[in-house]
């Protein structure tokens, strides 16, 4: 790192070396993740290697530190950083309650730091009780401890000021941003000297490292990327001492936060900490199985500590930035934004837990948050903000889906439907108007026909259908059955891949592909069709759509429309297996799909925009599900452990674990967290519910209705659909084809190249979708009718002819 000679001692002086350097954040495998089970404390804090990292505060999706440590000389030539050069142990202190213990060994045997982590429950203050000893008893005096802190104020590394000073007599170390948020770090015992500098150049590390000792207190570093450091009394401590680390919107209050809880009796504010958990803990479902060593409370402990405190029901995805020591500024929301996709598994996971009433927050939440056209942002900050601008249609679909498993699993508490429906129904209509097609799939990448989507979307439908009956809205109703009909119908003309050389080559007849291209419409097979492969370099960055593999096509089963034994299902499950399953320590798992760039590149560097896929812990979840509803419940156990020892010892699950070789100097270990996020909330859910669904022996979150519908009375679809972003080429002979526009309109039709003519004018759904249906049903094979539209509304006709041809 670029230093700078050290030798100016005057306390007086602003720190040299603006603005320090390009800001980054840390390590985004986290070991412990924490918040007080109330609303009065605003903080949320984050462990990894024995540290402190992202400490989030007044919201959720705003970090404002990277990271707390300490560090170790002797004064003269000893100089360690416990985060890089200690072995660490963590644990939580109870099954589900999230506040931790940490030992962490300096490799040498030099030295031992043990700490009590958790939030006051009354303040926005997070406190460490921490132990200092010295291994080599004759050393014990000649060590010096310093704390190190790296404030990240309001998601910025940048742009920070910091100060040394004193709140009513107590000296602390303060930080501020322009954006109206401060901190404060105090220590139960005087500091015995403070400095603050910016990083890399004149920051404690610096000093410390080249110097031994704190020769500098630096009084103020304005406007930059910046630390505090304050040097631990450990003669007045004894080696033990409790440091605050508050928050605020400007510096008194932060301090006056730290000192509140450094008066405050320790013992009784972590007993309340503990003590409101466990009171939580105790109300949800028993699925605790000592073989999983505590990951069922792990669990369901994330998911709660990752709601909002200001937005009820707003559940990030992750407190964590995937690769985040690759990354500064410029990646503002890392994980902690809100997915509604991913927060409708959570609400699933709070559900399948017994905890309705979180469950119905997250409800409340996406009632509100839900935009005018009835769809929900990609991804959002908590205060409903689109942070991508991306359409995903599973995403409008899943929270019709949670409406209709309240109503199973907490009625009561959903109270009359009346209440939901004009959600439903919006969102129910956004899918009516711009389905089947999605802009993006649910990995957000790819546009186009996708089977998780549209199992997704087929199974929302009917649930919205259900419920639309239950208020008396049955031509709604009976709309939605027929579109979710005429969808299910065409799932395999869309995305089922026959004769191929992948098929030959796996020894089957044919396999559902990742996604088909938007563009393929009804076209006879998607091997028409290319998709781009994102994350790849160029040249890497495009495949034949009948190339492109993934586990989502078990969502036709998890989602109740296709059988677990159906030949089409068995079929891709070989090319699944063939070609995306990998061998781990802990079990099988899966990657996304084939020639993903998700994830680190090969030599283990950090995703950069370009990189290599890893194996994902929540696909042997889902496939756990699938084996469950095939009547495999033995392998559905074994996956669930699968699931349980990809879990790190903190017992948090990661998204991706790494599929090589170890590389030591880059913490990547085979079957272990890669850089990408952990926790990852949508992971525990999974786990809880596929805990849940053991247990009931049946898929806990499977719709009923696609069941009843597809499997039982194998329902065929009475209408096929023509629209502007599904112009359906093909019209199988019996079918009576529907014509869907956005606006009213005439559809000027002939069934004999325009030699007679006929007029139908749309009607109303009553979902801002209007349908004429063309008398069809007993046109022969190989007739071709062609059609026109006439707009009322804006007085003109389309000019342009459209055509329609009618096959066995």
């Amino acid at each position: 790192m670029p230093g700078l000679e050290l030798t100016v001692t005057d306390s007086n002086i602003a720190a040299p070396g603006w603005p320090g350097i390009a800001p980054r954040w840390t390590s985004s495998a986290k070991s412990g993740v924490g918040t007080a089970l109330n609303r009065s404390s605003r903080v949320w804090f984050t462990l990894s290697h024995g540290i402190l990292n992202e400490i989030y505060y007044p919201r959720v999706d705003m970090a404002c530190t990277r990271d707390l440590g300490l560090l170790v000389t002797d004064g003269k030539s000893f100089f360690s950083e416990e985060k890089r050069h200690c072995k660490f142990e963590v644990a939580p202190v109870e099954p589900g309650v999230p506040a931790f213990r940490l030992v962490n060994t300096e490799l040498g045997g030099k030295y031992r730091i043990e700490k009590e982590i958790f939030a006051d429950p009354h303040r926005n203050v997070v406190l460490q009780k921490i132990r200092f000893a010295a291994l080599n008893p004759g050393e014990k005096s000649n060590y010096g401890l310093y704390a190190l802190l790296a404030p990240h104020l309001g998601n910025f590394g940048d742009h920070n000021t910091g100060w040394i000073g004193d709140y009513k007599g107590v000296p602390m170390l303060f930080a501020e941003f322009p954006g109206g948020l401060a901190l404060a770090l105090a220590c139960s015992v005087p500091w015995r000297k403070m400095s603050v500098g910016f990083a890399g150049y004149s920051d404690g590390w610096q000093d410390l490292a080249h110097n031994f000792q704190l020769t500098h207190e630096y009084a103020r570093a304005e406007n930059g990327n910046i630390a505090l450091t304050g040097e631990v009394d450990l003669a007045a401590s004894g080696g033990e001492f409790v440091l605050a680390l508050g928050f605020g919107g400007i510096w008194a209050e932060a301090a006056e936060q730290c000192r509140a809880s450094l008066l405050e009796d320790y013992g009784s504010l972590f007993k309340e900490y503990v003590s409101q958990w466990r009171s939580w803990q105790k109300m949800l479902m028993p699925l605790d199985r000592e073989v999983d060593h505590d990951l069922y409370r792990a669990s369901t402990a994330m998911l709660r500590a990752h709601e909002s405190k200001d937005f009820l029901g707003g559940v990030i995805a992750s407190l964590s930035i995937p690769w985040g020591f690759n990354k500064g500024d410029e990646d503002l929301g890392g994980y902690h934004l809100v997915w509604p996709r991913d927060l409708v598994e959570t609400a699933g996971g709070f559900l399948a837990a017994g905890a309705v009433g979180d469950a119905m927050r997250v409800l409340h939440y996406l009632e509100a948050t839900q935009e005018s056209d009835g769809s929900w942002p990609q991804n959002m900050w908590l205060d409903g903000r689109a942070y991508w601008g991306g359409s995903q249609m599973d995403e409008a679909a899943f929270p019709i889906l949670l409406v209709d498993l309240l109503r199973r699993e907490g009625p009561s508490a959903l109270g009359d439907i009346k209440r939901w429906w004009s959600m439903v129904r919006r969102a129910a209509g956004f899918i009516a108007r711009n389905g089947p097609v999605t802009q993006q799939d649910r990995w957000e990448e790819d546009a186009g026909y996708s089977p998780f989507t549209l199992a997704v979307e087929i199974a929302g439908l009917l649930a919205a259908a259900d419920l639309a009956e239950a208020v008396k809205e049955s031509a709604i109703a009976t709309y939605l059955r027929d579109l979710a009909d005429t969808w299910n119908d065409n799932i395999e003309r869309w995305t089922y891949s026959t004769n191929g050389g992948l098929a030959r080559q796996i020894g089957v007849d044919g396999y559902y592909v990742r996604i088909a291209p938007p563009d393929s419409d009804c076209a006879a097979s998607p091997t028409e069709g290319f998709v781009p492969i994102k994350n790849r370099p160029p040249g890497q960055d495009r495949e034949q759509a009948s190339h492109v593999i993934s586990p989502d096509a078990l969502a036709l089963v998890r989602f109740g429309l296709r059988a677990a034994d159906d030949p089409k299902i068995l079929n891709t499950i070989k090319v699944v297996d063939a070609l995306l399953k990998v061998k781990l320590p802990q079990g099988p798992c899966w990657y996304r799909y084939n020639d993903d760039g998700y994830g680190e590149h090969a030599d283990g560097g950090p995703f950069d925009g370009n990189g290599v896929g890893r194996p994902w812990p929540l696909l042997s979840g889902e496939r756990a599900h699938y084996e469950l509803d095939a009547g495999n419940k033995a392998a559905a156990e074994d996956l669930l452990r699968t699931m349980s020892l990809s879990s790190n010892t903190s017992r948090l699950l990661p998204e991706q674990v790494w599929d090589a070789a170890d590389i030591p100097d880059r913490e990547l270990f085979f079957g272990k967290a890669s850089g990408s996020a952990c926790p990852l909330v949508w992971a525990h859910s999974e786990y809880i519910k596929l805990v849940r669904s053991l247990k009931d022996g049946k898929i806990f979150d499977q719709p009923p209705q696609t069941v009843k519908r597809y499997r039982l009375e194998k329902r065929k679809a009475v209408y096929w659909e023509w629209r502007f972003n599904n112009k359906c080429r093909i019209l199988p002979a019996g079918k009576m084809l529907r014509i869907a526009t956005q606006v009213p309109a005439v559809v000027h039709w002939s069934p004999d190249g325009w030699q007679t003519s006929h007029d139908f004018t749309s009607r109303d759904t009553g979902l801002g979708i209007y349908v004429a249906d063309l008398p069809t049903t007993s046109m022969d094979a190989g007739h071709t009718l062609v059609f026109t539209f006439y707009w009322p509304e804006s007085h003109r006709w389309e000019g342009t002819d459209f055509s329609v041809i009618i096959q066995d």
